[in-house]
């Protein structure tokens, strides 16, 4: 009896082992099955579908390169044109820093990042740079000295790019007037502060390949999706990311968290996306910083229209319109946005809408009205604007608290910043009335998020 027990247990044994065993195998291969589909994704381009010719292809006309006016125009004045697209300077200057000159922060969930002189001097800069070197840091995300970049420098969508086009870029860097700026060091938590991490990263996520014409799209199709993915990089922001931070463009432009910032879903869904946007909204939008009814650009897209798309030919503008204007819609959480005002008089008893109201009484009433619309200033309209529909009120703490951008340029209107003149949670109630008042969705903004918003410059 104690024998057969023996073999009775040692059969029980096995069996288990060979159930753990079977679950171990099963969580191995489902773990396989799910970093596959994260690597396997799509492309950028691949929603799109139809058939792919290289560039040069006999017949086809060549998305690349400067707009038809510029084409007989120096290297250098490509390469500026160029560098406007490809939105160098924002990332490349610090606040009232010098234009390329570096030292911008830019908050990654692992840590701080720094950007790097791109002025010609020798030392700190890239003023010793070949041209192959200067391709390989562009495209592959390799630095001259054999250090890998990270991915906030946007190698993965740089490397569409043409050799021509890098290079009449570097041709128009190297230019500029040199500035010794020694690098800022990164502030990166571990393991993620070692370069070399980087090297398994790029096998996976970057394709290193040149951009293709789709041959069943036509010309401004093709250019749009040049400018839009190989220079301008939009989905570096309004594209999700996968757990290891690469764009899951599974969900392509459907919104992501840029350093406190929302880039907002740029879908052609109805709801939550641009899907209601004319071609002219869009132009219009991304020339000027604002189209009406549609809300200003402010933050990180502000400086974009700023700094780069405010300077593209009315000819590519269009382009990149169309290329928008195909992207499939993504479904959203945010909700349709309000595009009604209200009365236009003031509250009969402010204080009954709450420290909110009175706050918006004293310090924006007067640019932005009681029903959310400045008839002399349409900038200042926050009625069909996503920021105030926006339910998180991230967007409308951060333009309270570090102020709005400028559009146009030209147009001298700015809204102050107020960080210094409210408390957090003053600020919270500001946004809480803001986004009930004018938008579909009110916010529930504690001063806890505003504190953490206000740690992002």
């Amino acid at each position: 009896m104690n024998a057969q027990g023996g073999k009775a247990k040692t059969a029980r044994a096995h069996r288990g082992l060979r159930w753990v065993a079977r679950f171990v195998l099963v969580l191995i291969v489902l773990g396989i099955g799910a970093a596959l589909y994260i690597v396997m994704g799509p492309g950028p381009l691949d929603f799109a579908g139809g058939h792919h010719v290289p560039l040069g292809t006999q017949g086809v006309a060549d998305p690349s390169g400067v707009p038809a006016s510029l084409k007989q125009a120096s290297a250098i004045e490509r390469g500026a044109y160029l560098a406007r697209a490809a939105d160098c300077v924002v990332c490349h200057t610090a606040p009232d820093g010098i234009d390329f000159a570096g030292g911008l922060a830019l908050a990654t969930p692992v840590g701080t990042l720094y950007s790097t002189n791109i002025t010609p001097d020798p030392e700190t800069g890239i003023g010793r740079y070949s041209d192959q070197e200067f391709l390989d840091a562009v495209r592959r995300g390799i630095r001259r000295d054999g250090a890998y970049l990270y991915p906030a420098m946007p190698y993965p969508s740089y490397s569409f790019m043409t050799d021509d086009d890098v290079l009449a870029i570097k041709a128009f860097l190297t230019s500029l007037k040199p500035v010794h700026a020694v690098a800022q060091p990164n502030t990166l938590s571990s393991p993620f502060n070692h370069r070399r991490l980087m090297a398994v990263w790029n096998v996976f996520f970057r394709s290193d390949k040149r951009f293709e014409i789709n041959s069943d799209r036509d010309a401004a199709w093709n250019r749009g999706a040049y400018l839009a993915e190989a220079l301008a990089h939009c989905g570096d922001c309004h594209t999700p990311r996968n757990m290891f931070f690469a764009l899951d463009n599974r969900k392509k432009f459907a919104g992501e968290m840029l350093s406190g910032w929302r880039a907002y879903n740029a879908t052609q869904d109805n709801d939550a996306g641009i899907g209601t946007w004319s071609s002219d909204d869009i132009r219009t939008y991304l020339s000027f910083g604002h189209a009406n009814g549609r809300g200003t650009a402010n933050g990180p897209m502000g400086e974009v229209v700023n700094a780069s798309l405010s300077y593209l030919t009315p000819e590519d503008m269009s382009a990149l319109a169309v290329y928008l204007k195909s992207i499939p819609a993504v479904k959203g959480t945010d909700a349709a946005i309000r595009t009604t005002s209200t009365s236009t008089a003031a509250p009969h008893d402010i204080s009954a809408g709450g420290g909110g109201a009175l706050i918006y009484a004293a310090s924006c009433a007067g640019c932005h009205g009681w029903n959310g619309q400045n008839p002399a200033l349409p900038l200042a309209d926050l009625v069909g604007s996503r920021s105030v529909n926006d339910a998180t009120g991230t967007n409308v703490v951060d333009i309270i608290v570090h102020g709005g951008q400028r559009h146009p340029k030209e147009s001298g209107s700015t809204m102050p910043a107020f960080e210094d003149t409210y408390t957090d949670a003053e600020i919270a109630e500001l946004a809480n009335f803001v986004t009930a008042s004018f938008g579909s969705a009110g916010s529930h903004v504690t001063a806890e998020h505003v504190r953490k918003l206000r740690q992002y410059q």
